[in-house]
């Protein structure tokens, strides 16, 4: 009896499709070929995702923690997106672009996909490092390196493809398209990191009680600095 794909499935195909023919995957976006069907597939299987590797990291505090990372992990990547996103489609309609806001968005969800793609990938990995040791400072900065290494992997995805759908706009604004798009990867790459702030801790903290939020001070990169400190017995 032949095996009946689960909507799930289905999900995760397009995933893989993505992944092998990444070039062929964004000209049918550019092409506005079932767009809203890939963006809802992507946006699914990647959470899946996001939320086994937050699941992951989470743990080395506990239960409680694992759950709540599995859930902000995928908010994280997503509500970054959504914040950023109209900026960036503004900004290029104002330049020339001819492609839909879905078409952009389309673009935008693959590259988030593959950074959850690349997580997961890493995430025997994570797995060892918690099992094998109990230094928070080291597993702190262990994925605080993975998810700097697969987002830049995903910067780089998203950047190919909106250059790919860009060159069958308007040649015109082209030039101004591009260095917009070079300023935009900056400005996601902040926001992104100020919004993980905010939404700490995904690790939790040794010998700390659960917390689902913490107060807001200091900033990411004060943090990433105390943890190398802290790693190398530094004062």
């Amino acid at each position: 009896m032949p095996h009946r794909q689960t909507q799930l499935e289905r999900y995760f195909d397009t995933l893989i499709l993505l992944l092998r023919d990444r070039i062929g995957f964004m000209a049918q976006i550019a092409e506005n070929q079932r767009v809203t069907s890939k963006i809802a597939a992507l946006m699914v299987a990647g959470s899946v995702l996001f939320a086994v590797y937050g699941a992951i990291v989470g743990s080395f505090s506990g239960w409680p923690q694992a759950i709540s990372s599995a859930v902000k992990l995928p908010i994280l990547y997503l509500l970054t997106l959504l914040i950023c996103f109209p900026t960036l489609y503004f900004f290029n309609v104002l330049f020339g672009s001819r492609k839909s806001l879905v078409q952009h968005f389309g673009v935008l969800i693959s590259a988030v996909a593959a950074i959850g793609v690349l997580l997961f990938s890493f995430a025997p990995i994570t797995l060892f490092f918690l099992v094998t040791t109990q230094n928070y400072s080291f597993f702190l900065l262990l994925n605080v390196a993975i998810m700097a290494l697969t987002g830049i992997v995903g910067v780089k995805f998203l950047y190919d493809g909106m250059l790919m759908m860009s060159e069958q706009d308007d040649p015109d604004g082209y030039a101004n398209r591009k260095r917009l798009l070079q300023a935009w990867l900056g400005l996601y790459a902040f926001v992104g990191s100020q919004l993980g702030w905010t939404l700490r801790p995904f690790f939790g903290a040794p010998g700390e009680p659960f917390q689902l939020f913490r107060q807001l001070e200091g900033n990411f990169y004060q943090s990433v600095f105390h943890a190398i400190a802290n790693l190398l017995n530094l004062p």
